[in-house]
């Protein structure tokens, strides 16, 4: 009987991260669905159980599902990090590829802009923006993504200024091409690769720093079901040793966080496969 090929570590990555995704996708859309919350209702009589089958992950210091409020917090996570990943990486790639694609003293102010901001630490930057709103879901997004562009407009300058020396662009240039039609037609099309990865890449930063901002009172209203706000709240209990309203909504945070990035890598390695072959070696 012929044994079943080894998987490789690569495989197995692909398969967690997958399955991993897959279950957070379904669990963020189904579970609202099926069991509705009243984020605040209270049942001071369930206080603190540990976990069991009736509660799965317990419940917290005023009798709510840990586990159904963690549901609802990664749900909003996700919400934060997705629509703020994509606001970011609209603005990086727009700001890094007209300075890539303008070169010169345009290249040089633009850049010097980046390092500018990039010299304000982003949680306090984003501390900064929240600040003047209300406390909301869109002001967290707001403020996440006009703090993480910074990266892709990097990524995508030096993608452009490596794309700029190819000789098909020297070829467009040389037939009539103007400049907006270079940048559309030949510029824009090979930085999507690498603008794609940074936006995946910063969904599990985005879920972090609205967990943070929420965590330091500035995101959610604390009345709503956010990871920051649950972790939060424990604080107390954990202390006086009930560590599952802590531990839990941690974990909501760090296994999506691992998940999103082992896709990451696989897709890293696949636009890039030279950096594959290096890490191989």
């Amino acid at each position: 009987m012929p044994l079943l090929p080894a998987l490789s570590a690569r495989t197995v990555r692909v398969r967690v991260s997958v399955g991993l995704v897959a279950a957070v996708a379904g669990a963020v859309l189904l579970v609202p669905l099926l069991f509705p919350l009243d984020e605040q209702a209270v049942d001071m009589a369930n206080k603190l159980h540990p976990p069991s089958w009736a509660h799965l992950f317990g419940t917290d210091d005023l009798g709510r599902d840990v586990l159904l409020r963690s549901v609802y917090g990664l749900r909003v996570s996700l919400l934060v990090g997705v629509v703020a990943a994509l606001t970011a990486t609209v603005i990086g790639t727009a700001v890094g590829a007209a300075a890539g694609a303008s070169g010169g003293r345009v290249d040089r102010l633009v850049m010097r802009v980046v390092d500018v901001f990039s010299s304000v630490p982003h949680l306090l930057l984003g501390i900064f923006i929240v600040a003047m709103f209300r406390p909301g879901v869109w002001p967290v997004v707001i403020s996440v993504g006009l703090t993480h562009w910074l990266s892709t407009a990097r990524i995508v300058r030096a993608e452009v200024l490596s794309l700029r020396s190819r000789p098909y662009i020297d070829a467009a240039i040389s037939g009539g091409a103007s400049r907006w039609r270079v940048g559309v037609r030949h510029l824009l099309p090979g930085v999507l690769p690498q603008a794609g990865l940074a936006a995946v890449l910063m969904v599990p930063h985005a879920i972090w720093h609205e967990s943070a901002l929420s965590f330091l009172g500035l995101g959610l209203p604390t009345h709503r079901a956010s990871l920051g706000n649950m972790i939060q709240d424990a604080r107390g209990t954990l202390l006086a040793g009930d560590w599952w309203p802590t531990l839990f909504p941690g974990l909501f945070i760090i296994v999506p966080t691992l998940a999103i990035a082992g896709l990451a890598g696989v897709w890293r390695e696949r636009i890039n496969p030279r950096r594959r072959s290096e890490l191989m070696l």
